[in-house]
């Protein structure tokens, strides 16, 4: 038997999921329950939050991505060894692709397969009785779903919280807490989202204060009560490694890794040997391949481009094995980088790409690939599922079939046309890798 769970929804973005999950995680943990997190959908900072405040790491789960097999393996990895699982949404309860039942991404997918109960976070300012529609319709729109009660946020005084209340007493919903609007308990943010865990020097303080507003704020209880479900462990596997040693980079600049990819590739018996650019350090000439993840270059473009070990050791190694970089790992790889100053720095060299920070636009959403030629990635042909989310522009020609990664579409199938890049053993793109699948 695995653990019960809880799904942490809200009707949209913004609303106050990650404090609530935060702090619920923090003051569980604290009380010496076996907490453990996920992430809905395609997000890689939260996960890192989730770790901090419970002590173990976090998986994503998503219906889109991630084929049924896949989708449960991580989901019963996430209910290993313990009492409870917390899952934060991402987006509103019912955001998603228009897809078929199941496969649209959304928060309400996960609850429903796992038959977690919903606990929805209203943000509650600027209105009193009208939250109780907004959480009544939540409700009511899938059927598949349960929500177990809320938890209202930004309560601005007593009575806004009695007249809040009041509405959602006449619709049957139980209130299972209540924070009231505190400025300083928010996360420090920046262009993708909060600022990442392990850059956020009080994060231990923070959360012994979420935890601490949990205590006073939330009827632990009750909420702990109302989980049910469980996950089932399926026969899907895990993602496959791509070498049995792979060097991959871990720093401030490269840590937006998806958690099941490296758990994949360790429970295939590979060996991970991390090392830092921005400590000038070069990838282990002993490994079979090199990994650069995603994360914020742009904000040490400098320092990546004087590591000179780094980029000479990076080029001797893409000389007899391959390697791959995600978004920022792919900026790296390129010819150069335009920081937001629009200063202009040096990268390494190895794909024909640069790219700019100077002017931001924001490139967000699923890609669906199709490896154009054998690589690390895959066989020609290869169906990859990714996620693109960044604001970088690239400032050189479109590849084209002789020097792309991958053609790709959207998650709706809308041609978006060949996208990444690939020379010799080197290959790179905006979008992080997910899943491969066969799934149409």
């Amino acid at each position: 038997m695995t653990a019960p769970g809880l799904l942490i929804a809200a009707p949209r973005s913004g609303s106050g999921k990650t404090t609530v999950t935060l702090a619920l995680m923090r003051a569980l943990r604290r009380r010496g329950v076996a907490v453990r997190g996920a992430k809905c959908g395609p997000d890689y900072i939260d996960p890192a939050f989730h770790e901090a405040a419970t002590g173990h790491p976090s998986l994503n789960l998503d219906s889109f991505a991630m084929p049924d097999g896949l989708l449960d393996a991580c989901a019963g990895l996430s209910a290993r060894d313990a009492a409870l699982v917390i899952a934060e949404g991402s987006m509103g309860l019912h955001d998603g692709i228009v897809a078929g039942e199941g496969r649209t991404g959304a928060n309400a997918d996960i609850a429903a397969r796992y038959g977690w109960p919903v606990l929805l976070v209203l943000d509650v300012s600027g209105a009193a009785q009208s939250a109780a529609a907004v959480a009544l319709g939540c409700a009511a729109y899938d059927p598949r779903i349960r929500v177990a009660g809320v938890v209202l946020n930004k309560v601005a005084s007593p009575r806004h919280r009695r007249l809040v209340e009041a509405g959602l007493s006449r619709i049957g919903m139980r209130v299972l807490g209540a924070f009231p609007r505190e400025a300083g308990l928010v996360l420090p943010e920046r262009h993708l989202g909060l600022v990442q865990a392990g850059e956020t020097a009080d994060l231990e303080a923070r959360l012994d204060r979420l935890g601490d507003l949990a205590e006073a704020s939330l009827d632990l209880d009750a909420i702990v009560a109302a989980a049910g479900g469980q996950a089932q462990p399926g026969r899907g596997a895990l993602p496959r490694p791509p070498a049995q040693r792979i060097a991959v980079a871990r720093d401030a600049a490269f840590s937006f890794l998806y958690p099941h990819m490296l758990a994949g590739w360790r429970a295939a018996g590979a060996e991970i040997v991390p090392f830092s650019p921005l400590a000038d350090e070069a990838p282990d000439p002993s490994c079979d391949a090199c990994w650069l993840p995603g994360g914020y270059p742009e904000l040490h473009a400098g320092r990546l481009a004087a590591a000179n070990t780094f980029r000479e050791g990076l080029n001797r190694f893409a000389h007899t094995r391959p390697v791959h970089g995600e978004c920022g790992g792919y900026m790296v790889l390129g010819e150069s980088l335009e920081d937001a100053d629009g200063v202009t720095h040096p990268m390494a060299g190895l794909l024909p790409v640069a790219t700019s920070y100077g002017k931001r636009r924001l490139h967000l959403g699923y890609r669906v690939a199709r490896l154009v030629e054998t690589g690390l990635l895959g066989a020609a042909g290869t169906r990859l599922v990714g996620h693109e989310f960044h604001y970088a522009s690239e400032l050189t020609p479109a590849p084209d079939a002789d020097n792309a990664l991958a053609r790709v579409t959207d998650a709706e199938g809308t041609p978006l046309g060949f996208a990444g890049h690939r020379r010799g053993l080197v290959t790179g793109s905006f979008f992080h890798l997910i899943a491969e699948t066969d799934e149409p």
